[in-house]
Protein backbone atom coordinates (compact mmCIF):
# COMPACT_ATOMS: atom_id res chain seq x y z
CA UNK A 1 0.00 0.00 0.00
CA UNK A 2 2.76 2.67 1.03
CA UNK A 3 4.21 1.59 -2.61
CA UNK A 4 1.18 2.32 -4.17
CA UNK A 5 0.62 5.76 -2.38
CA UNK A 6 3.94 6.89 -3.49
CA UNK A 7 3.66 5.88 -7.26
CA UNK A 8 0.22 7.99 -6.93
CA UNK A 9 1.56 11.15 -5.82
CA UNK A 10 4.57 11.16 -7.76
CA UNK A 11 2.85 10.77 -10.70
CA UNK A 12 0.60 13.43 -9.88
CA UNK A 13 3.99 15.83 -9.41
CA UNK A 14 4.19 14.46 -12.97
CA UNK A 15 1.37 15.83 -14.10
CA UNK A 16 1.51 19.05 -12.24
CA UNK A 17 4.99 19.74 -13.70
CA UNK A 18 3.59 18.79 -17.23
CA UNK A 19 0.71 21.53 -16.70
CA UNK A 20 3.04 24.20 -15.36
CA UNK A 21 5.17 23.40 -18.95
CA UNK A 22 2.99 25.71 -21.07
CA UNK A 23 5.98 24.27 -24.40
CA UNK A 24 4.63 20.54 -23.82
CA UNK A 25 1.61 21.37 -23.47
CA UNK A 26 1.05 23.35 -26.90
CA UNK A 27 2.95 20.61 -28.19
CA UNK A 28 0.00 17.91 -27.01
CA UNK A 29 -2.54 20.19 -28.28
CA UNK A 30 -0.76 20.74 -31.85
CA UNK A 31 -0.10 17.53 -32.25
CA UNK A 32 -3.45 15.51 -31.37
CA UNK A 33 -5.16 18.76 -33.31
CA UNK A 34 -3.78 20.67 -36.23
CA UNK A 35 -1.21 18.10 -37.21
CA UNK A 36 -3.50 15.15 -37.32
CA UNK A 37 -6.00 17.65 -39.73
CA UNK A 38 -3.50 18.05 -42.01
CA UNK A 39 -1.91 14.90 -42.36
CA UNK A 40 -5.46 13.86 -43.66
CA UNK A 41 -6.42 17.24 -45.73
CA UNK A 42 -2.77 17.31 -47.40
CA UNK A 43 -1.76 13.90 -48.22
CA UNK A 44 1.13 14.39 -50.96
CA UNK A 45 0.31 10.74 -52.75
CA UNK A 46 -3.03 12.68 -53.77
CA UNK A 47 -3.20 14.64 -56.96
CA UNK A 48 -5.25 17.62 -55.56
CA UNK A 49 -5.20 20.98 -57.11
CA UNK A 50 -2.11 20.50 -58.86
CA UNK A 51 -1.85 24.63 -60.94
CA UNK A 52 -1.49 23.58 -64.32
CA UNK A 53 -0.44 26.69 -67.54
CA UNK A 54 -1.28 26.08 -70.92
CA UNK A 55 0.31 27.65 -74.37
CA UNK A 56 -1.87 27.28 -76.86
CA UNK A 57 -0.24 28.15 -80.29
CA UNK A 58 -2.85 26.74 -82.09
CA UNK A 59 -6.19 28.20 -80.95
CA UNK A 60 -8.42 25.49 -82.42
CA UNK A 61 -11.23 23.68 -81.61
CA UNK A 62 -9.12 20.21 -80.27
CA UNK A 63 -6.82 22.53 -78.24
CA UNK A 64 -9.69 24.47 -76.45
CA UNK A 65 -10.94 20.77 -75.70
CA UNK A 66 -7.88 19.80 -74.45
CA UNK A 67 -7.46 23.19 -72.13
CA UNK A 68 -10.74 22.41 -71.05
CA UNK A 69 -10.16 19.04 -69.51
CA UNK A 70 -8.23 20.13 -66.58
CA UNK A 71 -10.60 20.98 -63.79
CA UNK A 72 -10.97 20.48 -60.22
CA UNK A 73 -10.54 18.70 -57.89
CA UNK A 74 -7.06 17.30 -59.36
CA UNK A 75 -6.33 20.05 -61.44
CA UNK A 76 -6.24 23.95 -60.80
CA UNK A 77 -8.19 25.66 -63.79
CA UNK A 78 -5.77 26.02 -66.52
CA UNK A 79 -3.91 29.41 -66.77
CA UNK A 80 -3.23 30.66 -70.21
CA UNK A 81 0.42 32.39 -70.62
CA UNK A 82 2.35 32.89 -73.83
CA UNK A 83 5.44 30.91 -74.77
CA UNK A 84 7.65 33.89 -73.02
CA UNK A 85 6.04 33.27 -69.21
CA UNK A 86 6.53 29.41 -69.09
CA UNK A 87 10.38 29.81 -67.52
CA UNK A 88 9.40 32.78 -65.55
CA UNK A 89 6.47 31.00 -64.05
CA UNK A 90 8.48 27.52 -63.88
CA UNK A 91 10.61 29.30 -61.68
CA UNK A 92 8.51 31.01 -59.21
CA UNK A 93 7.32 28.18 -58.55
CA UNK A 94 3.99 29.30 -60.04
CA UNK A 95 2.96 25.98 -61.85
CA UNK A 96 3.38 22.61 -61.60
CA UNK A 97 2.90 21.82 -65.14
CA UNK A 98 3.09 23.83 -68.80
CA UNK A 99 1.40 22.41 -71.39
CA UNK A 100 2.85 24.16 -74.74
CA UNK A 101 0.28 23.33 -78.07
CA UNK A 102 2.69 23.80 -80.98
CA UNK A 103 0.58 25.98 -83.83
CA UNK A 104 -1.57 23.60 -86.79
CA UNK A 105 -2.04 20.81 -83.89
CA UNK A 106 -5.25 20.39 -85.28
CA UNK A 107 -4.16 19.84 -88.70
CA UNK A 108 -1.59 17.59 -88.00
CA UNK A 109 -3.58 15.09 -86.02
CA UNK A 110 -6.22 15.47 -88.78
CA UNK A 111 -4.00 14.42 -91.33
CA UNK A 112 -2.58 11.52 -89.86
CA UNK A 113 0.64 12.78 -88.48
CA UNK A 114 1.49 12.53 -84.68
CA UNK A 115 1.83 15.96 -83.75
CA UNK A 116 4.22 16.20 -80.06
CA UNK A 117 3.29 18.24 -77.22
CA UNK A 118 5.59 19.84 -75.05
CA UNK A 119 4.93 19.06 -71.07
CA UNK A 120 7.15 21.03 -68.28
CA UNK A 121 7.11 19.49 -64.99
CA UNK A 122 8.48 21.15 -62.40
CA UNK A 123 9.58 18.17 -60.83
CA UNK A 124 10.76 19.20 -57.10
CA UNK A 125 7.18 18.70 -55.90
CA UNK A 126 7.94 14.85 -56.96
CA UNK A 127 4.63 12.79 -55.68
CA UNK A 128 2.72 15.45 -58.13
CA UNK A 129 5.21 15.55 -60.31
CA UNK A 130 4.82 11.98 -61.25
CA UNK A 131 1.42 11.16 -60.94
CA UNK A 132 0.31 14.24 -62.69
CA UNK A 133 2.29 13.00 -65.73
CA UNK A 134 0.49 10.20 -65.96
CA UNK A 135 -2.83 11.78 -65.74
CA UNK A 136 -2.31 14.49 -68.20
CA UNK A 137 -0.77 12.15 -70.82
CA UNK A 138 -3.99 9.72 -70.61
CA UNK A 139 -6.54 13.12 -70.84
CA UNK A 140 -4.80 14.18 -73.90
CA UNK A 141 -4.88 11.32 -75.71
CA UNK A 142 -8.16 10.25 -75.00
CA UNK A 143 -9.32 13.69 -76.10
CA UNK A 144 -7.10 13.66 -79.19
CA UNK A 145 -8.78 10.27 -80.10
CA UNK A 146 -12.28 11.04 -79.29
CA UNK A 147 -11.98 14.08 -81.94
CA UNK A 148 -10.15 12.44 -84.49
CA UNK A 149 -12.91 9.71 -83.89
CA UNK A 150 -15.35 11.89 -83.75
CA UNK A 151 -17.14 10.50 -81.40
CA UNK A 152 -16.80 9.06 -77.48
CA UNK A 153 -16.35 5.24 -77.11
CA UNK A 154 -16.56 3.00 -74.13
CA UNK A 155 -14.21 0.07 -74.30
CA UNK A 156 -16.34 -3.25 -74.39
CA UNK A 157 -13.60 -5.23 -71.65
CA UNK A 158 -13.43 -9.08 -71.81
CA UNK A 159 -14.52 -9.31 -67.97
CA UNK A 160 -16.62 -7.08 -66.13
CA UNK A 161 -14.61 -6.67 -62.75
CA UNK A 162 -17.57 -5.99 -59.90
CA UNK A 163 -15.39 -3.61 -57.48
CA UNK A 164 -16.45 -4.05 -54.17
CA UNK A 165 -14.05 -1.04 -51.81
CA UNK A 166 -14.59 -2.56 -48.47
CA UNK A 167 -13.95 -0.56 -45.21
CA UNK A 168 -13.31 2.49 -47.47
CA UNK A 169 -15.70 3.12 -50.17
CA UNK A 170 -14.61 5.95 -51.77
CA UNK A 171 -11.16 5.21 -51.09
CA UNK A 172 -10.54 8.17 -49.56
CA UNK A 173 -7.00 8.74 -48.80
CA UNK A 174 -7.69 10.85 -45.91
CA UNK A 175 -9.25 8.56 -43.55
CA UNK A 176 -6.26 6.16 -43.67
CA UNK A 177 -3.91 9.67 -42.93
CA UNK A 178 -6.16 10.85 -39.94
CA UNK A 179 -6.38 7.77 -38.09
CA UNK A 180 -2.18 6.39 -39.12
CA UNK A 181 -1.23 9.89 -37.85
CA UNK A 182 -3.18 9.31 -34.26
CA UNK A 183 -1.30 6.22 -33.66
CA UNK A 184 2.34 7.15 -34.76
CA UNK A 185 1.74 10.41 -32.53
CA UNK A 186 0.76 7.96 -29.54
CA UNK A 187 4.05 6.64 -29.74
CA UNK A 188 6.02 9.74 -30.21
CA UNK A 189 4.35 11.37 -27.36
CA UNK A 190 4.69 8.39 -24.83
CA UNK A 191 8.48 8.17 -25.54
CA UNK A 192 9.11 12.30 -25.57
CA UNK A 193 7.09 12.98 -22.27
CA UNK A 194 9.18 10.05 -20.03
CA UNK A 195 12.38 11.22 -21.40
CA UNK A 196 12.10 14.90 -21.19
CA UNK A 197 10.15 14.30 -17.95
CA UNK A 198 13.54 12.39 -16.37
CA UNK A 199 16.18 15.12 -18.33
CA UNK A 200 13.68 18.34 -16.69
CA UNK A 201 14.44 16.18 -12.87
CA UNK A 202 17.98 16.16 -13.60
CA UNK A 203 18.34 19.62 -15.20
CA UNK A 204 16.20 21.49 -12.08
CA UNK A 205 18.44 19.18 -9.92
CA UNK A 206 15.83 17.46 -7.83
CA UNK A 207 16.61 14.04 -8.86
CA UNK A 208 18.64 14.36 -5.26
CA UNK A 209 15.81 15.23 -3.41
CA UNK A 210 14.03 12.07 -4.72
CA UNK A 211 17.34 9.77 -3.78
CA UNK A 212 17.08 11.34 -0.19
CA UNK A 213 13.45 10.39 -0.36
CA UNK A 214 12.03 6.84 0.93
CA UNK A 215 10.66 5.58 -2.30
CA UNK A 216 12.38 3.43 -4.72
CA UNK A 217 13.55 3.18 -8.38
CA UNK A 218 10.77 1.34 -9.27
CA UNK A 219 8.27 3.35 -7.87
CA UNK A 220 9.71 6.63 -9.49
CA UNK A 221 9.65 4.98 -13.16
CA UNK A 222 6.17 3.76 -12.39
CA UNK A 223 4.90 7.08 -11.55
CA UNK A 224 6.20 8.64 -14.90
CA UNK A 225 4.90 5.61 -16.74
CA UNK A 226 1.56 6.00 -15.63
CA UNK A 227 1.31 9.63 -15.35
CA UNK A 228 2.46 10.48 -18.95
CA UNK A 229 0.84 7.28 -20.35
CA UNK A 230 -2.62 9.28 -19.04
CA UNK A 231 -1.85 12.46 -20.51
CA UNK A 232 -1.27 10.70 -24.12
CA UNK A 233 -4.23 8.67 -23.69
CA UNK A 234 -6.09 11.23 -23.05
CA UNK A 235 -5.11 13.01 -26.28
CA UNK A 236 -5.44 10.36 -28.15
CA UNK A 237 -9.11 9.79 -26.97
CA UNK A 238 -9.76 13.54 -27.57
CA UNK A 239 -8.45 13.87 -31.39
CA UNK A 240 -10.09 10.37 -32.28
CA UNK A 241 -13.81 11.08 -30.78
CA UNK A 242 -13.62 15.27 -31.68
CA UNK A 243 -11.06 15.57 -34.46
CA UNK A 244 -11.04 12.39 -36.41
CA UNK A 245 -14.82 11.81 -36.19
CA UNK A 246 -16.24 14.95 -35.66
CA UNK A 247 -14.30 17.69 -37.77
CA UNK A 248 -12.88 15.33 -40.42
CA UNK A 249 -16.12 13.01 -40.36
CA UNK A 250 -14.27 9.86 -40.56
CA UNK A 251 -16.13 6.91 -39.62
CA UNK A 252 -14.75 4.43 -37.16
CA UNK A 253 -15.88 1.11 -37.52
CA UNK A 254 -14.88 -0.30 -34.20
CA UNK A 255 -14.55 0.43 -30.51
CA UNK A 256 -12.61 3.25 -29.25
CA UNK A 257 -12.74 1.75 -25.91
CA UNK A 258 -10.72 -1.13 -27.54
CA UNK A 259 -8.28 0.78 -29.07
CA UNK A 260 -7.90 2.71 -25.92
CA UNK A 261 -7.24 -0.59 -24.14
CA UNK A 262 -5.12 -1.59 -26.97
CA UNK A 263 -3.41 1.96 -26.20
CA UNK A 264 -2.34 1.93 -22.80
CA UNK A 265 -0.53 -1.13 -23.35
CA UNK A 266 1.59 -0.24 -26.23
CA UNK A 267 1.96 3.36 -24.18
CA UNK A 268 3.14 1.08 -21.30
CA UNK A 269 5.90 -0.22 -23.84
CA UNK A 270 6.61 3.19 -25.42
CA UNK A 271 6.89 5.11 -22.06
CA UNK A 272 9.70 2.58 -20.59
CA UNK A 273 11.37 3.11 -24.15
CA UNK A 274 11.62 6.55 -23.49
CA UNK A 275 12.65 6.45 -19.89
CA UNK A 276 15.68 4.06 -21.60
CA UNK A 277 16.44 6.78 -23.63
CA UNK A 278 16.56 9.53 -21.05
CA UNK A 279 18.92 7.81 -18.81
CA UNK A 280 21.02 7.91 -21.86
CA UNK A 281 20.78 11.53 -22.93
CA UNK A 282 22.37 14.05 -20.96
CA UNK A 283 20.34 17.37 -22.47
CA UNK A 284 17.61 17.73 -24.56
CA UNK A 285 19.28 18.41 -27.66
CA UNK A 286 20.66 14.62 -26.76
CA UNK A 287 17.07 13.17 -26.23
CA UNK A 288 16.12 14.94 -29.71
CA UNK A 289 18.71 12.87 -31.71
CA UNK A 290 17.73 9.81 -29.95
CA UNK A 291 14.36 10.00 -30.59
CA UNK A 292 15.01 11.02 -34.14
CA UNK A 293 17.01 8.01 -34.66
CA UNK A 294 14.43 5.82 -32.82
CA UNK A 295 11.24 6.92 -33.87
CA UNK A 296 11.76 6.94 -37.68
CA UNK A 297 12.66 3.91 -38.33
CA UNK A 298 9.68 2.31 -35.71
CA UNK A 299 7.36 4.13 -37.61
CA UNK A 300 8.45 3.67 -41.28
CA UNK A 301 9.11 -0.23 -40.35
CA UNK A 302 5.99 -1.24 -38.38
CA UNK A 303 3.52 -1.36 -41.46
CA UNK A 304 2.16 2.33 -40.83
CA UNK A 305 3.68 3.59 -44.12
CA UNK A 306 3.90 0.52 -46.38
CA UNK A 307 2.49 -2.75 -46.02
CA UNK A 308 4.63 -4.81 -44.09
CA UNK A 309 4.55 -7.62 -46.64
CA UNK A 310 6.61 -5.54 -49.12
CA UNK A 311 9.60 -5.55 -46.94
CA UNK A 312 12.10 -7.99 -46.99
CA UNK A 313 11.50 -11.16 -44.56
CA UNK A 314 14.31 -10.39 -42.57
CA UNK A 315 12.87 -6.92 -41.76
CA UNK A 316 9.50 -8.16 -40.85
CA UNK A 317 10.86 -10.77 -38.64
CA UNK A 318 12.95 -7.97 -36.90
CA UNK A 319 9.83 -5.56 -36.38
CA UNK A 320 8.14 -8.33 -34.33
CA UNK A 321 10.13 -7.61 -31.64
CA UNK A 322 9.52 -3.65 -32.27
CA UNK A 323 5.70 -2.44 -29.93
CA UNK A 324 4.72 -0.46 -32.94
CA UNK A 325 4.62 -3.09 -35.30
CA UNK A 326 1.46 -4.84 -33.04
CA UNK A 327 0.40 -1.58 -32.35
CA UNK A 328 -0.10 -0.72 -35.91
CA UNK A 329 -2.02 -4.08 -36.75
CA UNK A 330 -4.73 -3.71 -33.47
CA UNK A 331 -5.40 0.03 -34.56
CA UNK A 332 -5.78 -0.49 -38.08
CA UNK A 333 -7.81 -3.73 -37.28
CA UNK A 334 -10.06 -2.26 -34.79
CA UNK A 335 -10.30 1.46 -36.19
CA UNK A 336 -10.44 0.05 -40.04
CA UNK A 337 -12.34 -3.11 -40.28
CA UNK A 338 -14.10 -3.34 -36.59
CA UNK A 339 -12.13 -5.79 -35.26
CA UNK A 340 -12.77 -7.66 -31.57
CA UNK A 341 -10.61 -8.71 -29.13
CA UNK A 342 -11.21 -12.58 -30.41
CA UNK A 343 -9.15 -11.56 -33.55
CA UNK A 344 -6.52 -8.95 -32.16
CA UNK A 345 -5.71 -10.67 -28.59
CA UNK A 346 -2.00 -11.89 -30.16
CA UNK A 347 -1.48 -8.29 -30.37
CA UNK A 348 -2.54 -7.81 -27.40
CA UNK A 349 -0.35 -10.34 -25.73
CA UNK A 350 2.33 -9.53 -27.74
CA UNK A 351 2.65 -6.12 -26.34
CA UNK A 352 2.11 -7.03 -22.71
CA UNK A 353 5.45 -9.13 -23.02
CA UNK A 354 7.14 -6.70 -24.88
CA UNK A 355 5.98 -3.49 -22.72
CA UNK A 356 6.70 -5.98 -19.56
CA UNK A 357 10.82 -6.76 -20.68
CA UNK A 358 11.17 -3.34 -21.79
CA UNK A 359 10.35 -1.94 -18.36
CA UNK A 360 12.32 -4.15 -16.83
CA UNK A 361 15.22 -3.43 -18.77
CA UNK A 362 15.14 0.59 -18.07
CA UNK A 363 14.24 -0.29 -14.58
CA UNK A 364 17.64 -2.05 -14.56
CA UNK A 365 18.97 0.72 -16.20
CA UNK A 366 17.69 3.70 -14.35
CA UNK A 367 18.67 1.88 -10.90
CA UNK A 368 22.42 2.47 -12.29
CA UNK A 369 21.78 6.03 -13.60
CA UNK A 370 20.49 6.61 -9.78
CA UNK A 371 23.55 4.82 -7.83
CA UNK A 372 25.93 6.44 -10.34
CA UNK A 373 24.61 10.07 -9.28
CA UNK A 374 23.59 8.93 -5.82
Amino acid sequence: MRAAHNILHLGIKELRSLLRDPILLTLIILIFTVSVYAAATAAPEVLSKAPIAIVDEDHSQLSQRIASSFYPPAFMPPTMITATQVDSGMDAGLYTFALDIPPNFQRDVLAGRSPAIQLNVDATRMSQAFTGSGNIQAIINGEVSEFAQRYRTVPTLPVDLALRARFNPELNASWFAAMMQVIDQITMLSIMLTGAALLREREHGTVEHLLVMPVTPFEIMAAKVWSMGLAVLLAAAFSLVFIVQGVLSVPIEGSVLLFLVGATLHVFAATSMGIFLGTIARSMPQLGLLLFLTIMPLQILSGGITPRESMPELVQTLMLAAPNTHFVILGQAILFRGAGFSVVWPQFAALAVIGTVLFVLSLARFRKTLATMA
